[in-house]
């Protein structure tokens, strides 16, 4: 497979490329994560992964091929991001505890002036967590770069989830083996 180039920071997704053996190396600039009033929610996480590729763009060669993804987590109507703080974190988590949420990663591939644009979307229930362990979870983990506020690999996810329908390692934040199958199309 041809060498990509990811746009993306997450220790994650870096990781999954990895398993999946795909040869990748890393360009990041720092893209705005807002998005305009109205998307879908299926949308955003593409919108911003656009972003992130177009941002990159001009700094590749022809021919080069630009994975970037972004991944949120909708919890009834509401859209829940990466937490700011200690509070926000466990606010976040109180609010999962005991609840079905999505999370979808938005992927966006580019070469040349080709794009590839699909999000992928994972149910996720949590079993009730106590305040404790949601405390004792963000005070080790510090799951301030996550979506939703936690890393389902971790020590959360081991013991607070209760069912997951759909692709995990979407979760984690890319859906890799989708991610692979359209990298050969390409």
């Amino acid at each position: 497979m041809q060498k990509i180039i990811l746009a993306s920071q997450s220790p994650r997704r870096k990781q999954l490329l990895e398993w999946a053996e795909v040869p990748f190396d890393i360009l990041v600039k720092q893209t705005d994560e807002h998005y305009p009033f109205g998307l879908e929610p299926r949308e955003i996480p593409i919108y911003i992964a656009r972003n992130k590729a177009h941002a990159i763009k001009p700094e590749v060669q022809k021919e080069t091929i630009i994975l970037a993804a972004d991944t949120i987590v909708v919890l009834g109507d509401a859209i829940i991001g990466k937490p700011v703080h200690r509070e926000e974190a466990i606010s976040i988590l109180l609010a999962l505890s005991g609840q079905k949420h999505q999370v979808i990663t938005g992927v966006v591939i580019i070469k040349d002036e080709k794009e590839i644009a699909f999000s992928d979307i994972t149910e996720v229930e949590f079993h009730d967590l106590t305040i404790s362990q949601i405390e004792f979870y963000v005070n080790k983990y510090k799951p301030y770069d996550k979506a939703g506020a936690y890393a389902i690999q971790e020590w959360i996810g081991v013991i607070g989830i209760k069912s997951v329908i759909g692709d995990f390692y979407n979760v984690m934040g890319l859906p890799v083996s989708r991610v692979v199958q359209e990298l050969n199309k390409l």
